[in-house]
């Protein structure tokens, strides 16, 4: 396995940032490329404007029209998070702006596969819409379009996917990475790009004084909590655009001016509502959304955030809670079947190739994708796990490093070995693939050669990136908070790391095998709580208990007593 490294973020300049921000956050700040205060704004009139999307005029114009004459509209999203809380926000929306037959049909990824496929046309007929709104897909559903039309139903496509070579012949698109299109930030995810049309469409009706003979004109804000959390689940870089959304969504959580499905798994997952930041929706709350999409059905997840009454929002995040715990367990169990096969591929002296592909036929479909990721952190190199799926077929989910873009690498086995490859599309970090069983391993071979040629034969090591040390007077409560609150971190802004020696006072294995230490800086006496919460990590033995460890800084809430605590990243001797 490829050695983990810590480096530290080159020193800039501090850059020119009000005096109340603590110097150590301001450091971090100037090392993500902020240079003053005002990045830091995140004031709503400083949201890109929608009238920059490509289509956007067009799909509203389509829009009015289906409000205007009471159309059936029926929204179809992804079966993740970013899916779920887009088809949230989207039939929300619709019903605060007038549309009185809004309605929604999640794909299911085990009998219709992803996207508006014919097979959720032909679902979507017994609906009987007139148009159909795709949320975070869409863009590579050539054949579902046309399965559409043929049925006489409108289609309306919002995605933020890379389009394949053909777009879907659609009545309307809205999607920021089509080639050409001017909107600056291309890293909006799906829900964004849902909320960007709705504010499209409001403005729209605006005009045409659509509100004077209704209750007024609805804020939109009020779903901005669905945004930050489809934003921060779907690991979307968090460029100034994403971060100003997902910042005034968690301001609205704070304040308990959520939904109330947002409100039920945040409690179930023991985190503090009031206190609420990017990481506990990523870590704590996407992740019991997703599980329902990947062990049963997402219609699970949305109704959960569609539902106004808090205790039938709790009855449903405890339902998507116990799913998760499934999930989880259905994860350890493929963990350890996928680790035995990679260690099969180290005897006698042989390396691992340097893109892996794993099966097994006991694997769950749902589960393929955590476990590709799981692996691709573990060995760092791009993965691809695949599962059978009820079709026969192979379902396939890739995770990539950086430096390498899966879903172009896809396309270009797909064009170099023609006929091997069924449906594919996603990022340049994840995708998704279907492929026959007897093209595996003339796939395995194709995907080992292209990372190859996009990162060489042993692809690098892992690079944690560190902000620098910290002296012993920061270490404490009050960077601890400045630090906690000064995000969004995430993809793209990532959350600070230092780094630094320190002296082991005790180890002891708690909980689920997690390491806790106490420890010290050389030369001085105060101790410090630290915990490694990866499972299985040990602290080496070393000259004078010494220790150069990897690190986050924060906030031990026990019973009421708050202390700073060490998070660690990585830990090896000094």
């Amino acid at each position: 396995m490829n050695a983990t490294e810590i480096r530290r973020r080159p020193t800039t300049d501090s850059g020119q940032f009000p005096s109340d921000i603590h110097p150590v956050l301001a450091r971090v700040y100037a090392a993500r490329g902020l240079e003053s205060g005002q990045e830091l704004s995140y004031s709503l009139d400083r949201l890109l404007s929608f009238e920059l999307l490509g289509g956007i005029e067009r799909a509203t114009e389509l829009l009015a029209k289906a409000l205007t004459e009471d159309w059936r509209i029926l929204v179809v999203a992804d079966f993740d998070a970013d899916g779920a809380t887009g088809c949230a926000v989207m039939l929300r929306g619709l019903r605060l702006l007038g549309a009185d037959y809004a309605n929604y049909l999640m794909p299911n990824r085990f009998k219709t596969g992803y996207g508006l496929t014919p097979e959720v046309v032909a679902l979507a007929r017994d609906r009987d819409p007139q148009l159909i709104i795709t949320v975070d897909n869409g863009i590579t559903s050539n054949t579902g379009v046309e399965a559409a039309h043929a049925a006489g139903i409108k289609v309306l496509v919002t995605d933020h996917h890379l389009p394949g070579d053909e777009l879907p012949d659609a009545d309307a698109i809205v999607n920021p990475n089509l080639p050409g299109d001017p909107f600056p930030s291309k890293h909006l995810a799906g829900v964004g790009v849902a909320f960007y049309l709705l504010m499209a469409l409001r403005a729209h009706l605006r005009e045409q004084d659509w509100f004077a003979s209704r209750e007024g004109e609805p804020n939109l804000a009020q779903l901005l909590d669905l945004v930050a959390l489809g934003t921060v689940a779907d690991v979307v870089p968090l460029d100034y655009n994403n971060r100003l959304l997902v910042s005034q969504g968690l301001r609205r959580i704070r304040a308990d001016h959520c939904q109330p499905g947002i409100r039920a798994l945040l409690k179930l997952s023991g985190r503090h509502q009031s206190q609420v930041v990017a990481s506990d929706l990523g870590f704590a709350v996407g992740p019991r959304l997703n599980a329902a999409g990947r062990l049963e059905d997402m219609a699970l997840g949305v109704e959960c955030l569609l539902v106004d009454s808090d205790a039938e929002a709790l009855k449903a995040a405890r339902t998507l809670d116990q799913l998760n715990r499934e999930r989880r367990q259905i994860e350890r169990d493929m963990q350890e079947d996928a680790l035995v096969q990679l260690e099969s591929l180290n005897l006698d002296g042989g390396s691992l190739p340097a893109g892996l592909c794993i099966f097994d036929e006991s694997w769950h479909q749902g589960v393929v994708g955590i476990l590709a990721s799981r692996l691709k952190d573990r060995y760092h190199r791009p993965v691809v796990a695949f599962a059978t799926s009820d079709a026969g077929e192979l379902r396939g989910s890739a995770r990539s490093v950086k430096g390498f873009h899966v879903r172009d690498a896809l396309s270009n086995i797909s064009t170099r070995h023609p006929g091997m490859l069924g449906r594919f599309g996603g990022h340049a970090m994840a995708a998704g693939l279907s492929l026959k069983q007897s093209n595996l391993e003339a796939f395995q071979a194709a995907f080992e050669a292209e990372v190859e040629q996009g990162l060489g034969p042993e692809p690098a090591g892992s690079v944690i990136w560190s902000d620098g040390g910290l002296d012993g007077g920061d270490i404490g409560l009050e960077l601890a908070e400045h630090l906690r609150t000064g995000g969004p971190w995430g993809q793209g802004f990532p959350e600070p790391v230092f780094d630094g020696v320190f002296e082991a006072v005790s180890k002891r294995i708690v909980g689920n095998g997690y390491l806790k230490l106490k420890l010290r800086q050389p030369g001085s006496s105060r101790e410090i709580d630290a915990i490694c919460f990866q499972a299985g990590v040990e602290a080496p033995e070393t000259k004078d208990n010494r220790l150069h460890l990897a690190y986050r800084l924060d906030i031990n809430d026990f019973r009421g007593i708050r202390s700073p605590q060490l998070l660690i990243e990585h830990i090896a001797g000094a």
